[in-house]
């Protein structure tokens, strides 16, 4: 790369979510992806470790929804510049334009790499490494997956890589029942339809129809687009369904699907009578027009056709049945779903070098002294808030102190 920290600048849409407020001892919780191996990272190095260290450079944080912490200037940029700044004062030899190729061994141990750079061939002599490579997620940043097969040269085991994080894509083989649109024949479709619509404080659950159980639920907001669904919510929630029993099988036959409470504030009950409030308010409207109160403008089209209740009939004819199926489509807004967007587009990657190869104290490999690893390149994910950023400082100061032998 020419440059330092490019995936840096595009994290938090840009304003860098740098950590998570929640106490140390909460962060593990919110590692879906072999959370306790980081217990000691994270308390060789916690998160307001991180935040003491950029406030000594002048940058200073503010707390936001979710607890997630981000620069006072809402600027990824100035967070770079601060890490930069503690890189020089700390006399670190940077080199760009710079692609290692690799890793050299002797007796089991690390002598140094090969590398190209500026298109040069050069050869590095050193006693310890650091494998920092990241995952295979966005790999216009640097994150082209190349650390994996260089571990995997030097004996260790690579877990399947899997986006996480990651938008979901609605299926376009599965037809949408109670239809009576053309537009609208598969929930892929139904989503394009909705592209750019944006629903706050929505509950979603996704189920294995063929178990009858649920696999997870969240509460927030989430994301309409041209191939499925995106927005906190869902990205948080593919941590999990990636890592649920025969899911690309199970993906494959449309048999995982969204629910989407419109209304989770309300009961079934008290959702109802607000329906009849507005149908006695809107009595003489035509059905269409009468649920402007009730849903955003996008979601009245595709709400009023899964119901099958005739979009010009009068509100006043509207039965006790067909109150009882619009009712449903608001608490049960159905969208089946196919798989996810592919791994370059995933916020961070899923799998990486197995845990049961590296020292959780150190970061050092068990297979090759004197090599250590930190951040994404390891076999652990977390969600969205800040928690996977505190992963990679923590790591990188773990594996850091000890190639320092400044161990504590």
């Amino acid at each position: 790369m020419e440059s330092l920290g490019k995936k840096l600048l595009i994290t938090g849409k840009g304003r860098c979510n740098i950590t998570s407020s929640l106490p140390i001892e909460e962060f593990i919780q919110n590692v879906p992806g072999n959370g306790m191996f980081l217990y000691s990272s994270f308390n060789n190095f916690t998160n307001q470790d991180i935040i003491e260290l950029l406030k000594k450079e002048g940058l200073h944080v503010k707390e936001e929804r979710g607890r997630r912490v981000f620069p006072t200037t809402d600027n990824a940029k100035d967070v770079l510049n601060a890490l930069i700044k503690l890189l020089k004062k700390a006399n670190v030899q940077i080199k760009t334009n710079a692609k290692v190729e690799k890793i050299l061994v002797q007796d089991g141990k690390v002598t140094g790499l090969q590398a190209n750079i500026n298109g040069q061939k050069q050869t590095i002599n050193a006693d310890k490494i650091i494998l920092a490579t990241g995952g295979k997620s966005y790999p216009t940043t640097g994150s082209t997956g190349d650390g994996y097969e260089m571990a995997k040269k030097l004996g260790h085991t690579i877990t399947e890589i899997k986006p996480s994080l990651i938008p979901i894509v609605a299926n376009e083989n599965s037809a949408i029942e109670k239809i009576n649109l053309e537009s609208y024949k598969n929930s892929k479709e139904l989503c394009k339809s909705l592209q750019g619509l944006s629903l706050k404080n929505v509950k979603i659950q996704f189920e294995d129809i063929e178990k009858n159980k649920v696999i997870h639920d969240d509460f927030g907001e989430m994301l309409f687009t041209h191939f499925g669904i995106s927005g906190p919510t869902i990205l948080s929630s593919s941590a999990h369904i990636i890592r649920y029993k025969n899911i690309n099988e199970l993906l494959k036959q449309g048999k995982i699907i969204l629910k989407i409470d419109l209304k989770p504030a309300l009961s079934n009950e008290k959702l109802d009578l607000r329906i009849l409030r507005d149908f006695e308010k809107e009595k003489n409207k035509l059905f269409r027009n009468s649920l402007d109160e009730l849903l955003p403008q996008k979601l009245i089209d595709p709400v009023i056709h899964l119901s099958g209740i005739n979009p010009s009939k009068k509100v006043n004819e509207i039965s006790k049945k067909e109150r009882m199926q619009l009712l449903k489509i608001l608490k049960e807004f159905c969208i089946t779903i196919s798989g996810f967007r592919p791994v370059q587009e995933a916020i961070i990657t899923a799998g990486g070098i197995n845990i049961k190869e590296i020292n959780p104290k150190t970061m050092e490999s068990k297979l090759i002294n004197n090599l250590y690893f930190a951040g994404e390149i390891i076999d652990v994910d977390a969600y969205t808030g800040g928690f996977n950023l505190q992963i990679a400082y923590s790591t990188g100061y773990t594996a850091g102190m000890h190639v320092g032998d400044l161990e504590e």
